[in-house]
């Protein structure tokens, strides 16, 4: 079955979750607080979905003024489901529904730092950031 594409603002904090744990990122989200999970969710402006037939395998979440930029919080795929432009495909949908003003912004997991350059996003050299209180 191919794999469906769509923005889904509704989506739920258990599917999110899921697919956050089955992607690693789970790693560095807060997936043992389903409060903060469904906060996260439903504060997102653009949240779009990958599916293979009912199971969620990949997602962005993304915030924005849909006139000049878009951070793309987060990006999970299923690691069984990664290696196949689906992450490509849900950067490029998050892209698309914040609008063609807007610059599209990430910081990258360690681990993915260099996927990003292979599928055409320009490395910025200067990132600052005020850690959360918790």
């Amino acid at each position: 079955m191919p794999i469906t594409y769509s923005l889904e603002p509704d989506l739920s904090a258990e599917e999110f979750r899921a697919v956050l744990v089955a992607s690693t990122l789970g790693e560095r989200r807060p997936i043992d607080d389903p409060a903060r999970l469904e906060r996260m969710l439903r504060q997102a402006d653009v949240i779009a979905t990958a599916r293979d037939g009912e199971r969620l395998v990949g997602i962005s979440r993304a915030i924005t003024d849909f006139s000049y930029c878009c951070y793309l919080s987060d990006l999970a795929v299923d690691v069984a489901y990664q290696h196949q432009g689906i992450g490509r495909r849900l950067i490029a949908q998050t892209h698309q529904a914040a609008g063609e003003l807007t610059t599209l912004v990430l910081v990258a997991a360690p681990a993915a730092e260099a996927y990003y350059p292979r599928i055409g996003m320009r490395q910025r050299p200067s990132c600052w950031t005020l850690p959360r209180a918790r």
